[in-house]
């Protein structure tokens, strides 16, 4: 019994080298066998769109956790571990990608960022949306807050994408899709983007409905009348070329005196009315010795100097009667200090310089002041208020189309019409004495439109 206690005893510890040299072997063998199994499990589900996949190896067995986006994808990427040369056994830990309900994406605009959140479908989706974004909307920051859901309403992407698109057109706003529902907020960065955003959704996938409070940055018609550089300077917008063309036109007509400068711009979103609006307040305007006109929206505002009293008074009460209804004025008209007077020869130097201008000009074979000629009348008036104690006659002539009796009285009339204007101003009305010459004193030729226009006038003629 010694013997063999002693036997044993020097026999034990070679086993342990043997158990080492076992380890080592099974190391050796196993952690390539788990690294290469890590490898063609990872290369099986190349082709298979999972989230958050983890795969860990223990020898042959393999455990898969993911999230897939569909029952099919599930299985289909369950199948493809299983069938994976050298895998004994998997612990299946997959599951479903969670079920948004409702299916919600939000893009948010703000002054220097872009935030896109919600619910996204798949990750190529949501990468797409992030480099539609980058696209759109250069220099900014784009946040990424976008989760994988399933759930995504039909052609989400096209409708989502489309979406994106507008972002660059707002200057702050958010845009949601709600299953099918799509809701836009904001305001627009430039005149016109509210309509340029109302168009692309006409362009939405077929069962989207859509909410839109776009609002537009305030549309803007501007004129400026400067008497010392004589100029009439008009910025801001107008609709189109059309709209615009009217508008230079009637200023050309309205302001005698002044050379026209021209720096307006043509886009979309005028309110209703615009052109007759901005037409109607030129016509204010140019009865003011300085001035500024201003149409922001549907709100007209006009501010300067009358040139005399009853002018300020006018202006003040006749702007907001005429403009249409949803439109309001704003008015801040104060008057000139008067002029000093003048005797009857200066007084009539400045009557001819002025009519050398502009003609007093009438409705056709009427006697009916044209609205044109308002801002002329208004500087006659001024004029004869610095003489006084002159009388003037007010002298009409026609040119030589028609009747001779008829051209009679029409110059009779038109006379009379244009001091009924003076009288109405607040000066006495025997100050004043009409008279008519029909065609008898032409200044031009009757055989052309120009000289036909020159002879059809009003004439001031200072006496003492």
């Amino acid at each position: 019994m010694r013997g063999l206690f002693r036997w044993s005893s020097k026999w034990w510890p070679g086993v342990i080298p043997l158990a080492m040299l076992w380890v080592a072997a099974v190391w050796t063998t196993t952690v390539p066998l788990e690294t290469d199994l890590t490898a063609r499990t990872t290369d099986a589900l190349k082709d298979n769109v999972l989230d958050k996949t983890t795969i860990s190896i223990a020898g042959r067995d393999v455990t898969f956790s993911a999230e897939a986006f569909s029952e099919q994808g599930r299985s289909s990427a369950l199948a493809s571990v299983e069938a994976v040369p050298g895998v004994r056994l998997v612990n299946d830990q997959t599951a479903l990608v969670p079920e948004a309900k409702p299916f919600v994406w939000t893009a948010q605009r703000e002054v220097g960022k872009v935030t896109l959140s919600g619910s996204a479908p798949l990750p190529v989706v949501r990468n797409k949306l992030l480099e539609a974004a980058r696209t759109t909307v250069t220099g900014i920051e784009i946040a990424d807050q976008m989760k994988l859901s399933r759930g995504a309403p039909p052609r989400f992407e096209a409708a989502a994408a489309l979406l994106v698109g507008q972002i660059g057109k707002l200057k702050t706003g958010k845009v949601t899709i709600s299953d099918m529902t799509v809701n836009l907020t904001g305001m627009a960065r430039e005149l016109g983007g509210r309509e340029a955003i109302a168009a692309a959704l006409k362009n939405l996938p077929d069962g989207y409905s859509v909410a839109n409070e776009i609002h537009a940055p305030p549309y803007i018609f501007e004129v400026n009348k400067d008497p010392v550089a004589a100029t009439l300077t008009l910025t801001g917008y107008v609709p189109d070329n059309a709209v615009h063309a009217e508008i230079v036109a009637a200023a050309g007509r309205k302001f005698f005196g002044e050379k026209v400068v021209d720096k307006l711009k043509a886009s979309l979103g005028a309110p209703a009315n615009f052109a007759s609006v901005v037409t109607r307040a030129l016509g204010s305007l140019s009865r003011l010795s300085t001035g500024t006109l201003v149409v922001s929206d549907r709100e007209v505002n006009l501010s300067g100097d009358a040139l005399y009293d009853a002018a300020g008074n006018q202006i003040r009460t006749d702007l907001p009667k005429d403009l249409p209804q949803g439109w309001q004025a704003k008015t801040e008209i104060s008057v000139k200090p008067a002029a000093a007077q003048v005797d009857a020869t200066v007084c009539q130097q400045l009557f001819t310089d002025l009519l050398a201008k502009g003609s007093v000009r009438f409705e056709t074979g009427r006697a009916t002041l044209d609205a044109d000629s308002i801002g002329l009348l208004d500087r006659l008036t001024e004029t004869a208020l610095r003489c006084p104690t002159a009388t003037i006659e007010i002298v009409g002539h026609t040119d030589s189309d028609g009747d001779d009796s008829f051209n009679q009285t029409l110059s009779e009339r038109r006379a009379q019409a244009v001091v009924d204007y003076l009288v109405k101003a607040g000066m006495p009305a025997d100050r004043f004495k009409p008279m008519g010459y029909g065609s008898a004193q032409p200044v031009a030729a009757n055989d052309t439109d120009e000289g036909k226009a020159k002879n059809r006038r009003i004439d001031f003629i200072v006496r003492q």
